[in-house]
């Protein structure tokens, strides 16, 4: 007996060797029959239980790892056996259309699906306010519009047609929703925030569940993807991928409930943020990621990183082994290493053979991914269901749209001059941001900052709204720099405001304000002695109380998507705004940060928001 025993323990030991080399374990029984993990009968844990058994170490690195399309082909992807590719902001296929993605991603899973084990990837795209990468998608108003509108069955619409028009170009894996609880306007992400409280973010998570749909497995159903993983809205002079400096009891009470209540909705992913919290990169904090996310929320699903998020820990450039396995070890279980994912292989594989990475981390790390790839049917139906595409950027899609946008507008001052009188009235329309797309639509749109440009994306702007909603007897005259307003017309409308920015180059420490354009033509419209309509197209509260007493009327459209037409309905009073403040609007930038119960007076308070009187 001792020495079947002996015999037993070295049989062991040298199959945990192979297993570590790169050798799989495949059971005799099963080796000549249709696996197990190939039935769609059998359950996910069984099937994923037999697939790990037949994986290497290699095929195990490899799932943990994510590329990008543009340094990774479909024969490198699946030579590299990489878990999952992804697309970021701006990074499209050609053409950039539907079918051009479904045959650049179908082209990835036949290359992943024709290696040994057969294993699909899964695709990753930011899906910020709709398929945002993609030509002719639908584009919603940004979070912080939705987060006005207060209207969570609306926004969970929003998610169930994002997710639609994803699933249409092949890509099942949306970055999205951001759950941050912006605490500074001054930050650049402040418009991918739902609110200043995390009330906001937790009515809203509901996009969840429309992205998502009652199964992960339905045709039209994509991965949500919570982010950022946590304290991003509160670095201290919100500054992007910053410090916040607060206790744990706030970072509980702030920025926690949002990502309980995306659990509990069931999302697949959680993206962990480029922030520090006290010092301590997120990504590489296991108490963070393991013990609050995955131990005391519960979340079974994976974690993955940001964007070279590993880089950062040790606050130097690229990543080190060191910080590969301290990333791993705090609970990350896929790494987006964009260009630089064969380095990261090499790397983690070696920190596993050398013991920094117990094998049991790697384990976990592929039984969460695979247990998400099976129950999104991709083992399945890899490829694009193309059949979704006749209602990519439909009408219908459109007019869901408008909707977010008309109901996102906050009517902040009026003496009498809105709604506009839709007939026998003489109107200048002018600014920047009245026939510019681009602009209203703001960052993450096409590219990762966004672009200004009167066309770049199907919709209408706010001075097509304007023109279209006109009556019998009314006359829209524009002009962006306000050249021709004359005493003449009966009110004047002027669309201010921000251009398109993105995190980083959004950050405004030295200020709110409107610029000088804006600021020269609101002196020059005032100057014709017209009632004068101000709507400010941005991604924040801006500083404007400077201006203010010479405003007649003032809404906030904040970056309304497509449909300018939305802003258009409410300015006609076709639709009484209903929209209310979920951020405190300041008095001046000095206040920043300023939020609800903080004590400071605000321009205009946190759920502030006037309607039209009943004639």
């Amino acid at each position: 007996m001792p020495l079947l025993r002996t015999t037993r323990s070295l049989r062991t030991t040298a199959l945990a060797g192979l297993l570590l080399s790169g050798t799989a374990l495949v059971p005799m029984a099963s080796a000549s029959a249709t696996p197990l993990y190939k039935n769609p009968q059998a359950s996910v844990s069984d099937r994923v239980t037999d697939l790990m058994a037949r994986m290497t170490l290699d095929d195990k690195v490899g799932q943990m790892t994510e590329g990008e399309r543009g340094a990774a082909t479909p024969a490198q992807s699946a030579a590299a056996r990489l878990g999952s590719i992804l697309s970021g902001g701006g990074s499209t296929p050609s053409p950039n259309t539907p079918q051009g993605w479904a045959d650049m991603i179908d082209a990835y899973q036949r290359a992943a699906t024709s290696t040994g084990l057969g294993i699909p990837i899964v695709y990753g795209s930011d899906t910020v306010h709709g398929h945002n990468n993609v030509s002719g998608a639908t584009i919603f108003p940004h979070n912080i519009g939705l987060g006005a509108a207060n209207d969570p069955a609306l926004v969970r619409q929003i998610g169930a047609v994002t997710a639609d028009e994803s699933a249409a170009t092949g890509i099942k894996w949306g970055f999205a929703p951001c759950l941050c609880v912006a605490r500074d306007d001054r930050w650049g992400r402040t418009y991918e925030s739902f609110g200043e409280v995390p009330d906001n973010a937790v009515a809203n998570s509901v996009v969840i569940e429309g992205l998502q749909g009652s199964s992960l497995g339905s045709t039209t159903s994509i991965m949500a993807t919570a982010k950022h993983f946590i304290g991003d809205g509160g670095t201290t002079g919100g500054v992007d991928q910053g410090n916040t400096q607060i206790g744990l009891d706030e970072l509980r009470k702030i920025h926690l409930p949002p990502f309980q209540a995306a659990v509990d909705h069931g999302v697949g992913s959680v993206m962990i943020s480029y922030n520090s919290w006290n010092g301590v990169k997120d990504h590489g904090n296991k108490f963070l990621i393991t013990d609050l996310l995955k131990g005391e929320l519960h979340f079974s699903g994976y974690v993955v990183s940001d964007w070279n998020g590993i880089d950062q820990i040790d606050g130097q450039s690229g990543f080190t082994a060191a910080e590969v396995s301290q990333a791993v070890n705090a609970g990350i279980d896929m790494v987006m290493v964009p260009n630089d994912y064969t380095k990261f292989i090499s790397t983690l594989k070696a920190e596993v053979l050398n013991g920094h990475v117990p094998m049991a981390r790697i384990d976990d790390a592929n039984r969460r991914i695979l247990t998400k790839k099976f129950e999104l049917g991709l083992f399945e139906h890899p490829y694009t269901d193309r059949s979704l595409q006749k209602d990519f950027g439909s009408a219908a899609h459109h007019a869901l749209a408008r909707q977010a946008a008309r109901e996102s507008q906050v009517l902040l001052k009026n003496d009498g001059v809105l709604p506009l009188a839709k007939t026998d009235n003489k109107i200048f329309v002018a600014g920047k941001n009245a026939n510019d797309l681009g602009n209203q639509a703001g960052g993450w749109t096409l590219t990762w900052q966004g672009q200004s440009g009167t066309r770049v994306i199907p919709g209408t702007t706010i001075l097509d709204g304007i023109k279209a909603g006109a009556g019998k007897g009314t006359g829209v005259t524009y002009d962006r720099a306000g050249n021709g307003i004359n005493s003449g017309y009966k009110v004047a409308v002027a669309v201010v405001g921000e251009t398109p920015y993105a995190e980083g180059q959004g950050d405004r420490p030295n200020g709110l304000g409107l610029d000088s354009e804006d600021l020269a033509l609101i002196a020059k419209l005032k100057a014709a002695r017209v009632p004068l309509v101000v709507v400010t197209v941005s991604g924040r509260p801006l500083d404007i109380a400077a201006q203010l007493p010479s405003f007649n009327g003032l809404v906030a459209a904040w970056l309304p998507g497509s449909e300018g037409a939305g802003v258009a309905d409410v300015l006609y009073g076709d639709y009484n705004p209903t929209g209310k403040l979920n951020f405190t609007w300041p008095a001046s930038s000095s206040q920043e940060p300023i939020n609800a119960g903080d004590g400071k007076q605000g321009l205009f308070p946190y759920g502030y928001g006037l309607s039209y009187r009943r004639r």
